[in-house]
This record gives C-alpha cells, sequence and structure tokens, in this order.
C-alpha cells in the first residue's frame, strides 16, 4: 500500500514517493579504472556513486542539486576489471532544501550468469540549488513501503548525527 501524498508547510510542495526518482546507472570496470592492487580504484567507484546519488537528487528535487557531503561509503569487496558495477541509488530523507540520497553498489561478472554481489554502499546529502546557487525547497519524499520506510528513519538518525557531531566541533572551536 502507497503512503498518501503528503505536504510540508514550510515550503507547500506535495510529496514525491521513492520509487519517482530511484535510479541505476550500470558501468563495466576497464583496466583504465585500476588501482597499484590490479583491482578498481575507489574513487572510481565513488564517482558512479556520485553520479547516480546526483541524478536521484536532481529528479526528486526537480532541477539542480549539488552534493553537501557524503556520510559514509563502505566498501565491502573489491571490485575487478571485467566486472559490471550496479549503482542503485535512491531519495531516503528530504529536508527544507536537503535530500539523503543512499546508494548500493552491486558488481557481478559481465560473461557470467551468477548473482551480483554487493560490493559497497554509501549515504550523500545532496542540496536542491537555484539558478544564483542558493539554496531552494524540495519535495518531501513519501516511502512506499516497509523498507522505504526504515530507510527513512534510519535517515533521521543519520541527520541528527551529522548536525550533534556539527554543534560538537564549533562548541569544540569556541565558537
Amino acid at each position: 500500500m502507497t503512503d498518501p501524498v503528503i505536504s510540508r508547510p514550510e515550503n507547500d510542495l506535495p510529496g514525491k514517493p521513492t520509487g519517482a526518482s530511484r535510479t541505476t546507472l550500470s558501468h563495466i570496470m576497464t583496466q583504465n579504472d585500476t588501482n597499484l592492487m590490479g583491482t578498481v580504484h575507489g574513487g572510481v567507484i565513488m564517482k558512479l556513486v556520485d553520479d547516480a546519488a546526483g541524478a536521484v537528487a536532481g529528479r526528486h528535487s526537480g532541477g539542480p542539486a549539488v552534493t553537501a557531503s557524503m556520510d559514509e561509503m563502505v566498501f565491502l569487496e573489491p571490485v575487478k576489471v571485467g566486472d559490471l558495477v550496479h549503482v542503485h541509488a535512491q531519495c531516503n530523507w528530504t529536508g527544507r532544501s536537503s535530500m539523503e540520497i543512499g546508494v548500493k553498489v552491486m558488481a557481478e561478472r559481465w560473461n557470467e550468469s551468477t548473482p551480483a554481489t554487493r560490493v559497497g554502499t554509501a549515504y550523500l546529502v545532496f542540496a536542491a540549488v537555484d539558478d544564483n546557487g542558493k539554496p531552494r525547497p524540495v519535495p518531501p519524499v513519501v516511502p512506499e513501503n516497509d523498507e522505504d520506510r526504515r530507510r527513512h528513519q534510519e535517515a533521521q538518525i543519520r541527520r541528527s548525527h551529522r548536525l550533534a557531531r556539527r554543534r560538537a566541533i564549533k562548541e569544540s572551536r569556541g565558537a
């Protein structure tokens, strides 16, 4: 069952379901993507993650959005040359002008029919901006199922940790 479309009083934009902006970016890893260990460089994966998350943020917000932070990037398994990497991204949470995008990175051999393996996860925060680069309101995200609702709750926890960390650092600097 789908949750009802909601709006927030501060921006009065109607909510958008999680599935409206969900996307997958796929790419075959080549020799050009390797590090000194002979596996795919983490920075290559991070760029794919940022690209997919940016597409979701732009779709959800209906316009330009910029990367504000990457809260967490976890590499679970090495990616090899010849792997077909799938980067799945969706909007987990929205604030007034910010969005948390969750990303799951899967890899499979390009020439085999074995199931893909989860090789990484990441959480990024994007800010929607107008033509002058100033923050602009985003529609609320409407979770569509129990998994989306879990992700939404966990995103709120990560947000409260980000804000608490920012306050603690500010206090430690005497600001």
